[in-house]
This record gives structure tokens, sequence and C-alpha cells, in this order.
């Protein structure tokens, strides 16, 4: 018998060349998998129906708000939270099996390292060099309502550190990638937006853009990952230009509008 019980929350929009692969990675230590879809039209819903029957069909209010929904239909002791691009490798899968299994925990919440996955080629460094938080006690838990980089938050306590990898496929090809860039980016501009930030220096666009490149191309490795470590470095470049470029625009369109409301 499992002395510590697991949720497993998901949601999904056309994830069916994904989905399953999440899926069969969780299965094994979920004992129940919550899912939340926001109107998949590709057959997604036919596949996760075979491995569970908590589904609901929702719209789509931005990343916080629909975590929170699924967050709200778990009842057990702690909730693991996964995307549809993702996967627990076997040591991933063994840790929580492992965890399951411990009469007490003194931790709310635990941390799990990333494995990002492009083009084929698994990422050990760059990006892949943070752990996100994932699993936490389901109690006092609860997401930000930001419409994208959702905030995780969690009861008062310590966090720990899970063995294995949560492997990130987070683009099927070249071309996803660069849409994702964009979306993201515009997404992550209006988020700012709304919480009162501005920006009204091009320089400041550059350096921080620069600054992404340096953080995740040298300081966390990823010149090691070779070619591809590269590209991912510059693609994350460009992804914090767009977002702080697309603040200053909405910056100088509102001081465009107050000028021309007092004219």
């Amino acid at each position: 018998m499992n002395r510590q019980t697991i949720s497993v929350c998901i949601i999904t929009f056309n994830e069916a060349d994904r989905i399953e692969r999440c899926l069969r990675s969780v299965s094994p230590i979920a004992d129940e998998i919550i899912v939340f879809d926001s109107g998949s039209t590709d057959g997604t819903l036919d596949i996760v129906r075979r491995y569970t029957d908590k589904v609901w069909q929702t719209n789509w209010p931005g990343f916080g708000v629909q975590k929170q929904r699924a967050l709200e239909q778990a009842c057990l002791d702690w909730v693991l939270f996964v995307d549809a691009d993702e996967a627990l490798d076997s040591q991933a899968q063994q840790s929580l099996l492992d965890f399951k299994q411990c009469e007490v925990v003194t931790e709310v919440g635990f941390k799990i390292k990333w494995g990002v996955v492009r083009h084929g080629k698994l990422l050990r460094f760059g990006r892949s060099a943070r752990s996100p938080l994932r699993l936490v006690r389901r109690e006092g838990a609860f997401y930000s309502p930001d419409i994208v980089h959702e905030k995780l938050n969690h009861a008062p306590g310590k966090i720990g550190r899970l063995k294995g990898l949560l492997l990130h496929y987070t683009s099927r090809d070249y071309g996803h990638a660069l849409e994702k860039s964009a979306k993201y980016a515009w997404l992550g501009s209006q988020k700012y937006y709304s919480k009162g930030k501005r920006n009204h220096s091009l320089l400041l666009v550059v350096l921080r853009a620069w600054w992404t490149f340096f953080l995740i191309y040298i300081l966390r490795g990823g010149f090691l990952d070779g070619r591809i470590g590269f590209i991912v470095a510059v693609g994350y470049m460009q992804t914090n230009f767009n977002k702080h470029a697309g603040l200053l625009l909405l910056s100088m369109d509102a001081d465009a509008k107050r000028k021309n409301d007092v004219d």
C-alpha cells in the first residue's frame, strides 16, 4: 500500500502526437490523472481517455488559471504537474515510486531536473540546467493567474529534489520552435504590461537579450551541447528580445495615447 498518493495534472490542446508519451510515463506512479483540455480537435482526448476518465473540456483562460482549475480537481496527498510535451525518464519514475513508499515526508514540494530535447538531442546544459518545481503537497498549493510563465506556489516549508529527468520535448521542428518563440514573447510582453511594468529604453532591450544568451550559453554551459546548444541559446535570446521590445512598444503606445488625450 502506498503511503503517499499522487494526483497527476496535465493541460492539453491538440497534442495527439505527443500526449501518449507523457501519459505512459506518468501512469505507473499516478493514483489519478486529471486532464484539462481547451478544445482539441486532433484526437488528443481519444488518447487521454484510454488512461483516465477525469477529463474536463474548457475555454482557454491562460496557463495559470487553467492549471489552477486542474489543481482544484485533485483530491490526493500530492500533486504532480506535467506538461503534455514532457515525460518522466525511468529514473524519475523510480524516484517517485520510492517516494510513494515514504512513511514520513518533511518537504512540501520537490523539483525535478529538466532534460530539454531539441531536434533529437538531449541537452545536458544550457536551458536544461534548471529544475522546476513540479511536485507539491496539495494542501496550500496554488497557481498564480498569469497568462504565461505562471508560478506554482506551495505551503511554507522546505523543497527537495527528485532524481531523474523530466524530459521536455519543447518543439516538433524548427518551424514550431519559431512559432512558440513568437507566441511566448508576445504573451510575456502583455503579462509584464498588465502588471504595471514599463520600458522606454531600447538599450535595456538589447542588454536583456544578450544577457539571456550569456546566461544560457556561457554560465549554464550551453556551449557543451554543441551546435544545437548554440541554436537554442540564440533562440532564447531572440525570445527575450521580442518580449522586451514588445513591452517597449506597448509603453510607447500608451504614452502616445495619453499625449493625444491631453491634446
